[in-house]
């Protein structure tokens, strides 16, 4: 299959680390210019599928289309070049480095300097931290600023496709609101994002699409609205399964 309607085409993707699979052959489609949110139990392979998408896990099984192209099998650094920028789940700044380097940093795919410091005036715009704490060392910022400008740099390559593992993670309740408004100030610019998130309830409000994994498998997909409001989302959160769910 050289090309695909869907914008990102996971296509019984069967992954995981040490002989064991954690994913056991996924299927759904992300389309393109939406936030596609992917919920569900700790352990159920979400970290992992988004890790497939970067190049950082290969799967045993399956495809994965972006745009057309195949991934699977391609190195994470190509996968950049295609456009797909991943913002891993633990803070990934260099602590002893400032926060214009580190968003610079971002570009290091870019050779031309004229784009990168226009693309750093836009950054700078989007983001008013970048401009205001510039010249501070990543290290001195709080665990949400961090986040921020992890973003920041995640979008000078200008990435059709952002991923984001568990953006929410250690963030007080302002901080929160705030990074959600970010993810969709990011979307409404043109970035299809992918994310994980275990704040399943506020993610899926804000999200066209949601996926639930379990075992490895998707067990729900539609809208955001109609992920959040089935009720077996809740069987999920509660320990169950669907299928225990259904039988009480």
């Amino acid at each position: 299959m050289a090309e695909t309607e869907a914008f990102v085409r996971f296509e019984g993707v069967v992954a995981g680390y040490g002989g064991g699979d954690v994913l056991k052959g996924v299927s759904f489609d992300v389309p393109h210019g939406g936030v596609t949110c992917i919920v569900g139990p700790n352990g159920s392979g979400k970290s992992t599928l988004l890790k497939t998408v970067s190049g950082l896990v290969r799967p045993r099984l399956g495809e994965i289309w972006f745009k057309g192209h195949q991934l699977v099998g391609m190195k994470p650094r190509d996968i950049l070049q295609l456009g797909v920028v991943q913002v891993p789940q633990n803070h990934s700044l260099f602590r002893e480095m400032t926060v214009h380097e580190n968003v610079e940093l971002g570009a290091f795919l870019v050779k031309d300097k004229k784009v990168i410091d226009d693309r750093m005036a836009t950054i700078r715009e989007m983001f008013p931290i970048v401009a205001e704490r510039a010249k501070d060392k990543a290290g001195s910022l709080s665990g949400g600023q961090q986040r921020l400008v992890e973003f920041a740099r995640c979008l000078m390559l200008e990435p059709d496709l952002v991923v984001l593992d568990e953006p929410s993670m250690g963030l007080d309740p302002k901080t929160l609101r705030s990074m959600f408004d970010t993810i969709k100030m990011m979307n409404s610019a043109g970035r299809t994002v992918l994310l994980v998130e275990q704040n399943a309830r506020q993610a899926l409000k804000m999200s066209h699409y949601g996926v639930v994994l379990e075992n490895g498998i998707v067990r729900l997909s539609g809208t955001g609205t109609e992920v959040l409001n089935n009720p077996e989302i809740g069987a999920l959160y509660l320990g169950g399964t669907i299928e225990t769910s259904a039988n009480k």
